[in-house]
């Protein structure tokens, strides 16, 4: 239903994911806002690596309760304040999709919404 497409006749992607991704035949789109990493009792981690793994737990705890999986995710777009270190960004990113291949855009931005806040990630998904 979904399948990643990276033509051959183009440079290939920059990290792991995929130029644009395909979808046939879904039944059911989730479109999430921007997630942030507001952890269930309020807080927000310090650490932008932390804050990364917690934007991608509510992520994950969205497309359970849309009877989705990381697996149906088509687009990323990640938010990240200028001068944090994106690589942490990205390495939690690879380990919530485990392998997955959605198309995936990187965006910095002078500040978010909150001062706190140091990244915040929109997803696509369709099943």
């Amino acid at each position: 239903m979904n399948r990643a497409v990276n033509p051959s006749s183009i440079a290939p992607p920059a990290a792991n994911y995929a130029h644009a991704v395909v979808t046939e035949g879904a039944s059911k789109w989730l479109h999430t806002s921007g997630v942030v990493p507001v952890q269930p009792d309020g807080t927000v981690p310090d650490d932008i690596a932390e804050q990364a793994e917690v934007v991608w737990q509510n992520i994950g705890a969205m497309l359970d309760q849309a009877g989705m999986r990381p697996a149906d995710i088509v687009s990323v777009t990640t938010y990240a304040v200028v001068g944090e270190p994106l690589a942490d960004v990205m390495a939690a990113r690879d380990r919530f999709l485990g392998g997955h291949r959605a198309a995936s855009t990187l965006v910095t931005v002078p500040a978010l919404a909150q001062p706190a806040w140091r990244m915040e990630i929109a997803v696509v998904a369709a099943a």
